[in-house]
């Protein structure tokens, strides 16, 4: 989407969190957007908790309809999760369903105080009841289902979105 920028936006997510860590504070990045994001925030706003990151691809609800992504990622989780404040990290949010395959999946590491969700964008269009605590913008208007919003990185490491049409 050319009208929203994406490094904006990121400063933006900063700036919303920043008020909220904590020294128990841990990020965790699920696959690949989102772990490209929490690295950026992870940097930006210091916490101090190792990064974590997550791929949802066992605990998908879809998954025995979509089988197994075609290259699942390892999930890392180098922190004690009992007791931390978690803020899982994606950039897109869009079903819920993700969001809900990673809690399933971070309360098989233990019991966390506080879990909260930051996002880049909210594009509309859930399915479940998630709510990003943290969001850098909000689509007017929900996308349509054959429409995808993808967070990119270049060489460089700058952020850009681009719509894309599913096939």
């Amino acid at each position: 989407m050319k009208d929203l920028d994406a490094e904006a936006l990121c400063r933006q997510l900063a700036e919303q969190i920043r008020p909220h860590v904590c020294p128990a504070t841990a990020l965790v990045g699920i696959y690949t957007g989102g772990l490209w994001l929490a690295e950026r925030l992870h940097a930006e706003l210091g916490i101090a908790q190792p990064l974590g990151a997550i791929d949802v691809s066992f605990y998908r609800d879809d998954y025995a309809s979509k089988g197994l992504h075609a290259s699942p990622k390892k999930t890392e989780i180098p922190f004690d999760v009992d007791g931390a404040h978690v803020i899982l990290v994606d950039d897109v949010l869009y079903t819920g369903r993700t969001t809900r395959a990673a809690l399933n999946e971070l309360f098989d590491f233990g019991r966390p105080a506080r879990v909260e969700l930051a996002v880049l964008v909210d594009r509309g269009g859930r399915e479940l009841p998630v709510a990003a605590r943290y969001c850098a913008h909000t689509l007017a208007a929900p996308l349509a289902r054959e429409q995808n919003l993808e967070l990119q990185r270049d060489e460089a490491g700058q952020f850009g979105l681009k719509l894309t049409q599913r096939a």
